[in-house]
């Protein structure tokens, strides 16, 4: 296996950028430019952060959700057309990427944490605008297990993970759908960039089973369609003594399937099943984009037809490393209610 991710491309897959001026108001104008005085822009991107000033200020309450969804269909119409075109198909390369969003008021930012189980709590510009986005693919989510059920969660690196295959660590980063191991895994992964990595080495890294499935050979592809393969749970849920019975990698319809797999957590149980997850690992290498997010970036990733993963870096933890929001919405939310306690929106 590979020490890093080589892809040979930029990110050319990728479907377009849609840009956005950073005048993001809740009253859904899409503004071009300066618009009105500083202490005018600040107040309106600070109802951005809280539109209704609900909750106390708490993301987790689920009034603020609720404040939040009502927000979301005042989202400039650009944004709306671009998030729902790819809601109902996510492309070939089940990707979309978003630039120049708001991440803060004129306040400055602050130092990019770098402690375990990082998430955020209180509204800023940026956790607002993540999940506002979110809303319009489906119900945002959260799982119990992993950093306690944060519906924002900061993706950091922190000293120590290094060598931690999750969003912690340092090191390559394999390729892999989010929580394969779950049932009720999130449809969709949204990726904010809040800082970007000052090295330039961090990139994110994206394939798409429909990019991938025509190198795959005939064995190869039925092999990876029977139940054949388990997946562990990633070290961001902690320890949980389980796995998900034995499942297949592709699922679905064979000319145009899901993906089911974790690179690094994904085990075949024979050896035609070993060749033919090794057959898939380099098809994806073969067609993988890689991105560096700049501030302002929103990358979204079909987690049904997209892996995703992170080319490794060298922190400094001096508060200027990288730093992005992370939030999972899925489409079926009566699916999991059996999960969700109380039909709150974090998943036992």
């Amino acid at each position: 296996m590979d020490g890093n991710f080589r892809p040979t491309r930029g990110c050319p897959h990728v479907r377009d950028p849609y840009a956005f001026p950073a005048a993001f108001c809740s009253s859904g104008r899409h503004r071009r430019g300066i618009d009105g005085d500083r202490a005018e822009r600040t107040r309106r991107r600070r109802r951005a952060a809280d539109p209704e000033g609900v909750a106390d200020g708490r993301i987790d309450d689920l009034r603020w959700l609720d404040a939040a969804r009502d927000a979301s269909v005042q989202l400039p119409r650009r944004l709306l057309s671009a998030l729902r075109a790819f809601r109902h198909d996510a492309g070939p390369d089940g990707v979309l990427l978003l630039r120049n969003l708001p991440v803060v008021a004129d306040d400055p930012l602050l130092p990019t944490p770098a402690v375990k189980g990082s998430v955020e709590r209180v509204p800023t510009v940026a956790a607002s605008v993540i999940t506002t986005a979110m809303l319009n693919l489906g119900e945002v989510i959260a799982f119990r297990n992993e950093k306690t059920g944060a519906l924002v969660q900061n993706v950091v690196p922190v000293p120590g993970s290094e060598a931690s295959q999750s969003n912690a660590g340092s090191v390559l980063l394999e390729l892999h759908i989010e929580n394969a191991f779950h049932d009720n895994r999130p449809d969709f992964v949204g990726l904010l960039c809040v800082r970007e990595d000052p090295t330039g080495d961090a990139k994110l890294c994206t394939s798409s089973i429909r990019r991938a499935l025509p190198l795959l050979s005939e064995k190869a592809r039925t092999v990876l369609g029977e139940p054949r393969f388990l997946t562990e749970p990633p070290p961001s849920f902690g320890a949980l003594d389980s796995v998900t019975p034995a499942h297949a990698v592709l699922n679905g319809d064979p000319e145009d399937p899901n993906v089911l797999v974790d690179f690094s957590a994904t085990h075949p149980l024979d050896d035609e099943a070993r060749q033919a997850m090794a057959e898939l690992r380099s098809a994806f290498m073969e067609t993988m984009s890689a991105l560096s997010l700049r501030v302002g970036d929103l990358a979204v990733v079909d987690n049904r037809l997209a892996v995703h993963g992170r080319t490794s870096f060298t922190p400094s933890y001096d508060g200027a490393d990288r730093w992005l929001h992370r939030v999972y919405a899925h489409l079926d939310h009566r699916r999991s209610r059996v999960d969700r306690a109380g039909d709150g929106a974090v998943l036992g």
